[in-house]
C-alpha cells in the first residue's frame, strides 16, 4: 500500500461538485483507496484551500463563506489522515529550494515535497506534475492516469 498526498488542486476538485473536474479528482482518488492505497492531506494544503475557498469568484476563488470553507475542511479531516508539521520539513525545504533553484510561488509546491519526504510519502496526485518534478524520490501522478 503505498501513500498519495493529495494537492490542494485536487482537493479544490474533490470538495466543489460544479467544478468540470470534480468528476476526475473523486474518480481517481476512490480508484486509489479502492486498489488499498491511502490518501493523505497536509495542514498547507488546508491553508491553501482556504485562501482558494474564501477568496472571491472575481479573482478565482469559490467564493464561499468561511462556514462553508470550514464545513468542507471538516469533511476532508473526517475522510483523509492528517499528516503533521515536524521539525525538520524546514530544513528540507530550504535544501531542495537551494539545489533546485526555486524562486517565487514554486516554493509553496516545494514544501509540499519536503513534507513527503519528512513522512516517507513517496505519490502525489495533482493536475500539475510539472511544478513537481524536483526530486526522483516523489512519483507525480495526475489523475488522468489513475486506472
Amino acid at each position: 500500500m503505498s501513500q498519495y498526498l493529495l494537492d490542494t488542486n485536487i482537493v479544490l476538485r474533490l470538495s466543489n461538485p460544479i467544478d468540470p473536474q470534480h468528476i476526475l479528482a473523486t474518480d481517481a482518488i476512490f480508484r486509489l483507496i479502492a486498489q488499498g492505497h491511502q490518501c493523505v492531506i497536509t495542514p498547507q494544503v488546508l491553508f491553501e484551500f482556504w485562501v482558494v475557498a474564501t477568496r472571491p469568484t472575481t479573482v478565482n476563488g469559490l467564493g464561499w463563506t468561511t462556514e462553508q470553507a470550514n464545513d468542507s475542511i471538516e469533511r476532508l479531516l473526517d475522510r483523509f489522515p492528517l499528516l503533521e508539521e515536524r521539525p525538520e520539513i524546514f530544513p528540507l525545504w530550504l535544501q531542495l529550494v537551494n539545489d533546485n533553484n526555486i524562486q517565487g510561488k514554486r516554493s509553496h509546491d516545494i514544501r509540499l515535497i519536503a513534507v513527503m519526504l519528512s513522512h516517507s510519502v513517496d505519490h502525489l496526485l495533482t493536475l500539475n506534475p510539472n511544478d513537481f518534478a524536483v526530486t526522483a524520490s516523489i512519483t507525480v501522478i495526475h489523475p488522468q492516469t489513475v486506472q
